[in-house]
């Protein structure tokens, strides 16, 4: 049965136009004015956190907006403190909504003495009180097992396929999705299906963590428009180095489509100046004004899918639904047209 009370939504500091662009569709599709709960979440001197919720929560149905991007630590703590606020203040669920989640690339021991931080960070949050995860395009989708309560992992690719339907009209014959990775391959097919696309793969080979010794493309891209695909962009190097590869091969265009923007460093630079001819993320991550600045990066934006799986999560319906074409389509109207 659908829950008695109204979702009530949170927000901390990292991506707080999210939070509210997600309060305004919810309101659209409820009919009724939904808003950020009115608290504090702000720093002492000392740059500890604290957090401060002036409304009454009792019994409520709650959901805390909150990426772990950069800066990871703050951010990831803020979330922790929020959520026991809420706790300590007896509300009666808590969902984390967390549209990016940090530490997601250590989920397993590569080497020898290291650690496993996404499933730490699980238990985390796990402890501070939080009763249900949603996130988006997790890095590993195992990492969903390292928590005992459920997580429902929305992803970028109907949405993406939607933009590329929209923005490729009369091009598709053209169009083959790459994948920038062997590891990769599951992600770029599933847009590359949607959209009815072929698929590519550039291997790329490594010396060592964070440097690339050489890549070689795996499929023909004569003559096609290329579409990388792929979770997380941190510097770009290895992306930039990818369309260069591409190009060189014989395709006639590289775009590329990645749902996390971390863009960290030289990250933005290096995309200005690649020959790639556009750059698609998601508002996971709160862009900086270099971001917003650059000619060649586009952003698409999770409000509407986010404010329809809250809303699905507090009736109690299928959130699996979003991954469909047909149920993203009418979230979507007026955003992008027809086939």
């Amino acid at each position: 049965m659908p829950a008695m009370t109204e979702p009530k939504l949170m927000s901390g500091n990292a991506n707080k136009a999210l939070a509210q662009a997600i309060a305004r569709r919810m309101s659209m599709h409820r009919g009724m004015s939904v808003g950020l709960v009115d608290a504090r979440v702000e720093r002492f001197n000392d740059q500890e956190i604290f957090v401060e919720v002036y409304e009454n929560v009792r019994g409520e149905d709650m959901y805390i907006i909150q990426s772990t991007s950069n800066p990871a630590n703050d951010n990831l703590m803020e979330l922790l403190i929020m959520a026991d606020a809420l706790r300590r203040s007896s509300a009666d669920r808590i969902t984390a909504v967390i549209p990016y989640f940090g530490y997601a690339r250590q989920d397993r021991r590569a080497k020898a003495r290291t650690p496993i931080s996404a499933k730490l960070v699980a238990n985390l949050l796990t402890e501070a009180g939080v009763d249900r995860v949603l996130t988006l395009d997790l890095h590993a989708t195992q990492i969903q097992g390292f928590f005992d309560i459920p997580v429902d992992n929305l992803y970028a690719a109907p949405v993406f396929a939607l933009d590329v339907l929209h923005h490729f009209k009369g091009q598709l014959d053209d169009v083959m999705v790459i994948s920038p990775d062997v590891g990769g391959v599951a992600r770029a097919r599933e847009l590359a299906k949607r959209i009815g696309a072929p698929l590519a793969i550039v291997d790329k080979r490594r010396e060592k963590a964070g440097e690339v010794a050489g890549m070689t493309v795996i499929g023909d891209v004569t003559g096609k428009k290329c579409i990388i695909v792929d979770d997380i962009c941190d510097t770009a190097g290895t992306l930039c180095k990818a369309a260069e590869t591409l190009m060189e091969a014989g395709a006639t265009e590289v775009h590329s489509y990645i749902t996390h923007g971390v863009l960290s460093g030289p990250a933005v630079e290096r995309i200005s100046k690649s020959v790639m001819k556009s750059l698609v993320i998601t508002d996971s991550i709160q862009p900086t004004e270099a971001v917003l600045a650059c000619p060649n990066i586009r952003i698409v934006p999770t409000a509407p899918m986010f404010a329809q799986a809250i809303l699905n999560t507090w009736s109690g319906t299928s959130v699996s639904s979003l991954f469909e074409t047909d149920t993203l389509t009418p979230i979507y109207e007026g955003m992008y047209s027809s086939r």
